[in-house]
């Protein structure tokens, strides 16, 4: 423990944990998506069909990252945020970190209009990397459907049966009582390797609520990861949402995704 005590963890260019994210958006119109990407001077075109880099220049050059304030940027060699891959009726959008995903979602949802793609979930890693630790060969070594799917499936089953207990609840001091109880034993569970979150735009009407729901689950788990990477093993989810809502409303007037 006192040797990962004094080893940094990997951070990608613009300072944030190394924690792989895979955006899944699912298409109606291919051709006109190809359009859209082929207009923004932020993406360019790879030599192999259907693949693209998003780069942070152009249209996103305006994007802050405030984990690295004193970061340069090269206008002549932008750096690169993420990547793209059209397959059949998807696109995936490969990212290094949580911010770029949470930045990524609200920049794609204003420049890709929703009748042409839309997000529909984000596939993620929770941990950390130590700097000589071997990393995952690819995003499609990473994330597993199945796997995703089930842990997925398991966690909105529990939701449901917890739900329904205190809906059938005598009172609602025994509906509080077991709501409390779930919260606190997901709280102190063990996050799984590999997480998968859906985005419910269909139901919602404004869609940043949505993202900013994306921005709390994944920044509770960026703080939970590196919390126990120096040793504070007992930090949980519900001590990382506490600290995330905290920064989020307490500071009011932050705009948490700049």
């Amino acid at each position: 423990m006192f040797d990962r005590l004094q080893k940094p963890f990997l951070t990608v260019e613009t300072g944030e944990a190394y924690q792989p994210t895979r955006l899944s958006y699912e298409i109606t119109q291919k051709e006109a998506l190809i359009t859209a990407l082929s207009k923004l001077q932020c993406i360019q075109q790879n030599p192999t069909p259907n693949s693209w880099q998003w780069y942070w220049t152009d249209e996103c050059n305006d994007l802050h990252f405030e984990s690295i304030d004193s970061f340069r940027k090269n206008p002549t060699h932008p750096t690169r945020l993420g990547t793209i891959t059209l397959r059949d009726s998807i696109l995936y959008l490969n990212l290094p970190s949580f911010k770029r995903a949470c930045m990524a979602v609200t920049f794609f949802h204003h420049a890709i209009t929703a009748d042409i793609a839309h997000v529909h979930h984000a596939d993620f890693i929770n941990k950390v990397f130590g700097l000589d630790e071997r990393l995952p060969h690819g995003f499609t070594e990473l994330f597993k459907d199945e796997e995703l799917d089930q842990i997925l499936n398991q966690r909105i089953e529990d939701y449901h049966k917890v739900q329904e207990q205190c809906e059938t609840a005598q009172t609602a001091e025994q509906a509080l009582s077991i709501l409390s109880e779930y919260t606190h034993s997901e709280a102190k569970k063990r996050l799984p390797y590999a997480e998968r979150y859906v985005f419910d735009l269909k139901n919602q009407t404004d869609p940043d609520v949505v993202f900013l729901g994306f921005y709390i689950f994944l920044r509770s788990r960026e703080l939970v990861a590196i919390k126990r990477w120096f040793g504070e093993t007992g930090y949980s989810l519900a001590d990382a949402a506490d600290e995330t809502v905290e920064q989020v409303f307490g500071g009011m007037g932050i705009d948490i995704l700049d």
